[in-house]
């Protein structure tokens, strides 16, 4: 006969279609209360064929607390292999890890065990990974949001199952009890388990919320605040669920995708509900390698009121250097890298070889004079693109010079009737920021005659009566910047 907490997680797995056909599942075990309810749990469901797929199991040595820590490990490989479960047994180095990537250590401990898991899992072709969150880490994890400030897909809290890297899956079967729950289990099964007393810190912000705050609040509810929280992120789930749908409708419609770029059509975008617009923010960022941890509710408030703004060229950074922009009708979601070669190491001019190969920062210009004949330039017009540009040559005044763009630059535009300034033609050009950034000058002694990769000028273009040609091409040897 199943016991209590064993029925209630069956009935959730079932539900929740947590393992659906999976055939193998990594089960990360720390040595705990929690973990070691799941681990004897899931034991007892293989028994009865509730679940059929195979179990490895995972314990993951922090080395945080040298002595208790060998301790915890040596008691979970006892506990998996006389139950039968083959273990895998892991090291990680969480200091050092914390202080190379200067995070905290609670969150780089968090993010190395998910990263060490999810490699497991890979090598052990495992398809998903069960972990022991509960009633009582939903509710810790609510209250966490809202102080940071969420939305509705914060509310929803630890959701049953999430697909991270390489389509592994992470799925909580213990979701569906309390920390209660998991001790009246272990005592009815007469089940021993490790104490972390590093849980009782306060310091670390969890553990504030469970020992401190959830407490506090819990003096004023009627009745258990933990079912309350439950009860509001299974609500906030499907309201969640809904607006994803929504989103995902929309999403096709709107949206140019790039490998570094999103573009969000301003006007598609204003037209969608708004808990809908935030989806689709969340997305796009999440599409442009975006983490979410680092953003609040008011870096969402922020880009929400940039696209209500009717003005171009405005732009928010955000953590990690992601920015997203609003330009001529979208809005722009990337990520600004630094150069290999920072502009100012190439402000100043460089004397461009004709013929010849001169390198400018990270481009290279490489320059050919040619024959023409009417034929021939018929030709070079069909198979000009972006990177090779062809000028009259007894049109221009050598020698010929590059550099980056400089404040009052004027230039005459191909294919208009008049002499322009560069910031002004580039406005009513729409040229996007990412190519205003990459924007070489080339000129002769008297003039500009290219502003590359946007337009050439009127007063070098070659006609019919064009006699030698120059040829420029023009290669980034550092295209992803």
């Amino acid at each position: 006969m199943l016991l209590n907490l064993e029925n209630k997680v069956a009935d959730f797995i079932k539900a929740n279609s947590l393992f659906g056909s999976a055939d193998r599942i990594l089960l990360a075990v720390s040595g705990g209360a929690d973990s070691t309810a799941l681990l004897h749990a899931i034991r007892t469901l293989k028994n009865r064929n509730i679940v059929s797929a195979d179990v490895l199991c995972a314990h993951l040595n922090h080395q945080l607390r040298p002595a208790d820590a060998q301790l915890d490990e040596d008691f979970v490989i006892e506990q998996a292999r006389a139950l039968k479960f083959a273990i895998v047994a892991k090291r990680l180095d969480v200091r050092s890890f914390a202080r190379k990537n200067k995070l905290s250590i609670e969150t780089a401990a968090r993010k190395l065990r998910i990263e060490t898991l999810i490699d497991i899992a890979k090598n052990r072709k495992c398809n998903s990974v069960a972990t022991a969150h509960h009633k009582n880490d939903n509710a810790e994890t609510l209250l966490h949001r809202l102080v940071r400030g969420t939305g509705f897909r914060g509310l929803a809290g630890i959701w049953p199952a999430r697909v991270f890297a390489e389509d592994i899956r992470f799925v909580r079967p213990l979701l569906s009890v309390t920390r209660d729950e998991i001790i009246e289990y272990l005592c009815e099964r007469n089940l021993k388990w490790r104490r972390d007393h590093t849980n009782d810190d306060c310091t670390y912000t969890r553990n504030f919320i469970r020992h401190r705050l959830l407490p506090a609040l819990q003096k004023d509810c009627t009745g258990s605040l933990v079912e309350q929280l439950s009860d509001l992120a299974d609500s906030a789930g499907k309201f969640y669920t809904l607006v994803c749908n929504w989103a995902q409708k929309a999403w096709p419609q709107m949206a140019d995708c790039s490998a570094n770029m999103i573009k969000l059509n301003v006007q598609m975008f204003l037209a969608q509900p708004p808990s809908v617009k935030v989806e689709l923010v969340r997305r796009s960022l999440t599409a442009v390698g975006s983490g979410q941890r680092d953003l609040t509710s008011r870096h969402f408030k922020r880009i929400l009121k940039l696209a209500e703004q009717n003005v171009g060229r405005r732009k928010i950074e955000l953590p990690a250097g992601f920015v997203v922009r609003r330009e001529y009708g979208n809005l722009l979601f990337t990520r600004e890298k630094k150069t290999t070669t920072p502009r100012g190491q190439i402000s100043e001019s460089a004397g461009v070889q004709v013929p010849g190969q001169t390198r400018f920062g990270q481009y290279v210009i490489e320059a050919t004079a040619l024959e023409a004949d009417d034929c021939r330039i018929e030709k070079f017009k069909t198979e000009k693109t972006n990177f090779v540009e062809w000028f009259d040559l007894e049109k221009l005044k050598l020698p010929l010079e590059v550099r980056s763009r400089k404040a009052g630059d004027r230039f005459w535009p191909l294919g208009l009737d008049a002499e322009k300034k560069v910031g002004k033609f580039l406005t009513a050009a729409k040229v996007p920021h990412n190519l205003r950034r990459k924007l070489l000058i080339i000129q002769d002694s008297e003039k500009i005659i290219l502003l590359w990769p946007i337009r050439m000028s009127q007063q070098a273009k070659i006609t019919g009566r064009t006699k030698k040609i120059l040829q420029l091409q023009i290669t980034d040897t550092n295209p992803a910047h």
